[in-house]
């Protein structure tokens, strides 16, 4: 078995064992490479159909050719999307023009992801969390408990041995099931030229620049980059030292921040 099939067969795996262990599960989707990589895993781990709803917390402050992707994909992988704004932060003044970035990510993504967790009442939610993407995200595991505040306790994290996963949510609270825990940025965009999977342009090179990952427009910034094709930006990936989220501002706004985020119920 090759590398990609054995992490696509682990993925499926945790897939389905969420889907029977759960009662009510969603998957968030922000658009980007990671999180179409799950659609296109609970595809095949469910015979072409995604059997949950997908959630977009939508701050607003997406790239238009993300929106034009999610119209486009949403009917192409014939999913049932929910889209959630924080209605209030947007009320208050909340934004990029007058706050932080850890505070403007907290307020649009955090609170609005705690929002739907309260109207729907999920006790698990599908992630594309990946252990090599941020040094917070390497303390996780493929099924991490969350409090009843969405809170996550990075010091106290459930063993997993032998494939046995801790599927009890705390009172009031759900569980974080991560099937691309083991990926690498490289497994994922050599998956995508394998399987055909369709992501946003914006992630090719353009006037010499192209975007690592993808968030609010504000904060997000492309790096150096002459990688237009698949082809490119694997050969570019073997060879690069920048880091995948270099281009993310609220990760570098405060020593430590993406771990407070993620604390706080972040993804």
């Amino acid at each position: 078995m090759d590398h990609l099939t054995r992490l696509e067969q682990t993925s499926i795996h945790i897939f389905r064992e969420a889907y029977r262990c759960f009662r009510n599960v969603c998957m968030p989707w922000s658009m980007g490479k990671d999180s179409n990589v799950l659609i296109w895993l609970a595809r095949k781990a469910f015979a072409g159909k995604v059997p949950f709803p997908l959630l977009h917390i939508d701050t607003t402050y997406e790239f238009p050719e993300m929106y034009a992707f999610r119209d486009w994909a949403t009917k192409e992988h014939g999913i049932e999307l929910l889209v959630r704004i924080n209605e209030d932060a947007i009320r208050r003044g909340v934004g990029y023009a007058t706050h932080d970035p850890v505070t403007v990510t907290h307020e649009l993504k955090t609170l609005a992801l705690r929002q739907a967790l309260d109207e729907f009442k999920w006790d698990a939610l599908i992630t594309g969390i990946r252990r090599d993407e941020d040094p917070t995200r390497a303390k996780e595991r493929h099924f991490s408990p969350r409090s009843a505040e969405g809170a996550w306790d990075y010091k106290d994290q459930p063993p997993e041995f032998w494939g046995q996963f801790a599927t009890t949510p705390p009172p009031g609270g759900h569980v974080r099931v991560q099937p691309l825990l083991e990926w690498t940025e490289l497994d994922i965009w050599e998956y995508i030229r394998r399987e055909g999977i369709p992501i946003p342009t914006l992630y090719f090179a353009r006037d010499g620049k192209r975007f690592r990952s993808l968030g609010c427009h504000p904060i997000t910034h492309p790096v150096p980059s002459t990688a237009d094709t698949l082809d490119a930006v694997i050969d570019e990936l073997r060879l690069t030292r920048t880091s995948e989220r270099a281009g993310r501002a609220q990760d570098h706004h405060e020593r430590n921040a993406m771990q407070k985020l993620r604390a706080k119920g972040f993804m």
